[in-house]
């Protein structure tokens, strides 16, 4: 097809001519596939490129200026510019975003630190009013991981009490720290 007639495609479909944008596609579909797989090397990303391409030609057919240039040379123009813009998107700017996460102190705030304190003092006061017994039991279970078994043998107590004192314990310790 000689370049007068491409050019005067172009030019029909930028009126939305149907049937000259058909005749285009079938003449430079092949052309511009190979413009799109040489600049991003898949061909299935190729194949969606150059769907994308015949979609710009026909909504910016009208700012093709008529000259003596040859209009394939626009044509292969649209479709490397939306290559190379395919490229670039697949580029991830967040990533550099996702960085600054690893600068981020995952340490508590001041806030949350002198909240954190507060919080603390109020339970060791309420541990505090505790008996003696009942308060270092409660501390091993909660604090240190021990187990009902291993207190119940501490404290030489039968394991139903320990877990009694336990229970009881909690109980005080959530009135105190309501108050």
């Amino acid at each position: 097809m000689a370049p007068q007639d491409v050019t005067k495609l172009i030019v029909r479909i930028s009126m939305k001519d149907r049937a000259a944008f058909d005749a285009l596609y079938r003449q430079t579909s092949a052309k511009l596939f190979g413009v799109c797989l040489r600049v991003l090397n898949d061909r299935a990303e190729a194949e969606e490129a150059l769907q994308e391409v015949y979609v710009k030609i026909w909504m910016k057919a009208d700012r093709f200026a008529v000259s003596d240039l040859s209009p394939i040379s626009w044509l292969v123009a649209v479709a490397r510019n939306h290559a190379i813009d395919r490229i670039r998107a697949r580029k991830q700017p967040a990533s550099v975003i996702d960085a600054a996460l690893d600068v981020a102190d995952p340490a508590p705030g001041p806030e949350a630190k002198t909240i954190a304190g507060d919080e603390s003092r109020r339970i060791h006061d309420c541990l505090d009013e505790l008996e003696q017994d009942r308060a270092a039991a409660v501390r091993g279970a909660y604090l240190k991981g021990e187990s009902y078994a291993e207190l119940a043998e501490r404290h030489g107590v039968p394991l139903n009490t320990m877990r009694t004192w336990l229970r009881r314990s909690l109980m005080k310790l959530r009135e105190c720290l309501e108050r």
